[in-house]
């Protein structure tokens, strides 16, 4: 509450040029702000331009496995065959987890290689006792919709995968799974919680959306 009455004079004093840790530990200093980075996460920052870091990257997916069951769909659904469309939805639904489990056990181990070794039961794997995390738009730790468009932007997932967006953001064919790459071994998933609306102004400058916009699909998110 404290940190959230000071921020936005904080904001406006050092610009952008602040971390917070979850200790609510405002650092306002540029050097200090590095020399804690340095502190948090083991890896060695310079201000020099170039000098002394360390490059990473973060990486993006999209996949389904369900393209051509439409047409199945709508077959079972002249039949009045109700059973028949929902386990084929299910069972698209299980593989398209499923597939996306495997590439990023993949990404793990060969494509980007940091996790050479990992020998996983499906038990710890269900568990995601891996070292990583595939965070996707929509959830939790990024509950805004529309950034889909800008991984599917990066990925040409419509030319690549024939998976579109609609209106409202959804996948289709539904059994479809896209997201992004965290490789660092103390990564996590979170929530967002409830945000002010100084916030969510900030955010829609950011993104170049207007306010109501922004507030439309952050709606579970807006604690005002």
């Amino acid at each position: 509450k404290e940190y959230d009455e000071g921020r936005t004079f904080i904001l406006e004093d050092i610009g952008y040029r602040l971390i917070r840790f979850t200790n609510n530990e405002v650092l306002k200093d540029h050097e200090n702000v590095l020399k804690k980075i340095e502190e948090e996460l083991d890896t060695p920052l310079s201000l020099g331009e170039g000098q002394g870091l360390r490059s990473d990257y973060i990486g993006a997916f999209a996949l389904t496995t369900g393209i051509g069951i439409e047409k199945k769909l709508a077959e079972f659904e002249k039949d009045h065959d109700d059973y028949s469309s929902i386990m084929l939805k299910s069972l698209a639904d299980r593989l398209a987890e499923a597939f996306a489990e495997t590439l990023h056990a993949r990404v793990r181990k060969e494509f980007w290689g940091y996790a050479k070794d990992e020998n996983l039961s499906p038990e710890d794997i269900i568990a995601e006792k891996y070292q990583g995390i595939r965070p996707a738009p929509g959830y939790p730790a990024q509950p805004d919709h529309t950034e889909k468009k800008t991984l599917f932007s990066l990925l040409e997932v419509e030319k690549n995968t024939g998976i579109t967006l609609t209106d409202s953001m959804a996948m289709f064919p539904t059994a479809a799974v896209s997201g992004l790459y965290f490789s660092h071994p103390e990564s996590h998933y979170f929530g967002i919680g409830k945000i002010r609306k100084d916030q969510v102004e900030d955010y829609a400058k950011r993104k170049g959306i207007s306010l109501q916009e922004a507030e439309r699909w952050l709606g579970p998110n807006l604690g005002y």
